[in-house]
């Protein structure tokens, strides 16, 4: 997956916005620019250096999931250091994970799928967050 691939399957999502700024692409459910469920970063700036994205092709897709796929994902007992510049490998966001956002850089194999999947639930989850502060407010 290249990253205009990854930005026509989240753009194919009903209800999505994009917007762009600090060198990240954002996409939101509807109006409500607060919490993207997606955002795509395609270089380094000089808050973000941690996953080497200055390479050739290389992106990093972050993506909100539900607590439940987060925590299935990764142990929270395993402490060690992680690569965040490795391709094509599933890691808690370096600064978002609290938040239960995964990130994987340049998805390539059986992680395309995977990744396309993590976007399509975290697209449900800020629709469904959209929908309930659209009824709140009514």
């Amino acid at each position: 997956m290249n990253q205009k691939e990854a930005e026509t399957i989240i753009e194919g999502l009903d209800d999505v916005q994009r917007e762009e700024n600090f060198g990240y692409i954002f996409f939101f459910v509807g109006d409500d620019h607060m919490l993207p469920f997606v955002t795509i970063a395609a270089e380094d700036n000089e808050y973000d250096k941690v996953s080497n994205l200055d390479r050739d092709g290389v992106f990093r897709i972050n993506i909100g999931v539900g607590r439940e796929i987060f925590e299935s994902m990764f142990d929270s007992a395993d402490s060690g250091p992680l690569d965040y510049s490795a391709l094509n490998t599933f890691l808690p966001h370096p600064d978002y994970a609290k938040q239960h956002f995964i990130c994987i850089l340049s998805p390539a194999g059986e992680n395309v799928e995977l990744t396309q999947k993590h976007i399509e639930e975290a697209h449900s989850l800020a629709a469904a967050r959209y929908k309930r502060k659209a009824d709140q407010a009514n």
